[in-house]
C-alpha cells in the first residue's frame, strides 16, 4: 500500500494566513526524504463559509515547482475542479508537468463543489456534473491518443492535438461519490477517491460496493486503483467533527495497516496541523507499520 501526505496550501483557520512556498516545498522534501511515496494538492480558489472568507495558493503552480524541487514521489493533484479549466488545455498542463517531473504525476480530477469561489471568480456553478463528464471526455481522449474532437454544450475542442503527447499510461484519478460520478470513474478512470475518513469503517465498505456496481453496469474489467483520503489530527488541529486518526504512532501505524488489510492501496494523509513536527509524527506512524510488513513478510 502507497501513503502519501496532502501539502498545506490553504489556510487552516481564518487569520492566520496562507503557508508560505518555503514551508510548502520544504514538507514536501521532509515527506520525500522519510520515504512516503506521493504528496497531494488540493484544487480551490477560495473558502466562504458563514461570511468567512479564507484563502489558498493556486494548485498547480505550486505542483510544478514542487516537480522540480523532489526528484522520487509522485505528485498528485486531490483534486482539480475541470469547472476552473479548459479540458483540453488541462490534458496540455497535464501532459507538461508529468514530463517536467519525470513521469511523477497523477492526474486527479472532478467536478467541483464549493459554490462561492465559482461565483467569486466568474465561472458558471450549474450542471457540474454534465460540464465534468463533457471534460473528462475530451481529457482521457487527448492523454491516451493525443487528439481529441468534441462539440458539446459545454466544452468544444476540434481537432485537439498534444505536442508533445502525455505518457499514455499517465494516470487518472477522479474523485466520486453519486451514481452518475461513479459511472464516468468506471468509464474513465485508472484511480477512485473517495475522502475523508479515519478508520476504516461501514462507509469505505458502502462506497466501494457502490464503485463495483458502477463498474459492473458500464462493462469495465480492468482494474481500478482504491485511493482513500484519511484525516490525521495531532494536538493544536483546529475543531473539526470530521473523523480522523489520532494518538501516538502505534496507534496510527495500526490503522493504516488496517487499510491497507481492507485492499485499499493508496493512503492520502492530510496532517493537522501541517507541520514539520507533524509530519515527522506521521512519517514515524508510517516507519513503525513498514517495519512490522517487512518482519511479518
Amino acid at each position: 500500500m502507497k501513503i502519501g501526505v496532502v501539502l498545506p496550501i490553504a489556510e487552516e483557520t481564518a487569520g492566520d494566513g496562507v503557508p508560505n512556498y518555503a514551508l510548502v516545498r520544504r514538507l514536501a522534501l521532509d515527506a520525500e526524504d522519510a520515504g512516503l511515496d506521493s504528496v497531494w494538492v488540493f484544487d480551490h480558489l477560495v473558502f466562504r463559509f458563514d461570511g468567512v472568507t479564507t484563502g489558498i495558493h493556486e494548485c498547480w503552480t505550486i505542483l510544478s515547482a514542487i516537480a522540480e524541487a523532489t526528484t522520487r514521489v509522485e505528485l498528485g493533484t486531490l483534486v482539480m475542479c475541470t469547472g476552473f479549466r479548459n479540458a483540453a488545455l488541462l490534458a496540455k498542463m497535464a501532459a507538461t508537468l508529468d514530463h517536467v517531473s519525470g513521469g511523477r504525476l497523477i492526474l486527479g480530477v472532478g467536478a467541483g463543489w464549493h459554490d462561492p469561489e465559482y461565483d467569486a471568480f466568474g465561472y458558471p456553478a450549474d450542471h457540474k456534473v454534465s460540464r465534468f463528464e463533457e471534460s473528462i471526455g475530451v481529457i482521457a481522449e487527448l492523454i491516451r491518443t493525443g487528439r481529441a474532437d468534441h462539440d458539446g454544450r459545454f466544452v468544444t475542442a476540434r481537432d485537439a492535438v498534444l505536442a508533445p503527447p502525455a505518457r499514455v499510461d499517465l494516470p487518472i484519478l477522479i474523485a466520486s461519490f453519486g451514481p452518475r460520478m461513479l459511472r464516468l470513474t468506471a468509464r474513465y478512470a485508472d484511480q477512485w477517491n473517495t475522502a475523508w475518513f479515519g478508520a476504516p469503517d461501514q462507509q469505505l465498505v458502502d462506497a466501494r460496493a457502490a464503485l463495483a456496481a458502477a463498474c459492473e453496469e458500464v462493462g469495465r474489467t480492468r482494474a481500478l486503483t482504491t485511493t482513500v483520503g484519511v484525516n490525521v489530527r495531532y494536538p493544536g488541529a483546529p475543531p473539526s467533527d470530521e473523523p480522523a486518526l489520532e494518538g501516538t504512532a502505534e496507534v496510527i501505524a495500526a490503522a493504516l495497516a488496517a487499510y491497507e488489510t481492507v485492499g485499499v492501496e493508496h493512503v492520502i494523509a492530510n496532517v493537522q496541523p501541517a507541520t514539520r513536527e507533524t509530519f515527522a509524527a506521521f512519517c514515524e506512524a508510517v516507519s513503525l507499520l513498514r517495519e512490522r510488513r517487512s518482519r511479518d513478510a
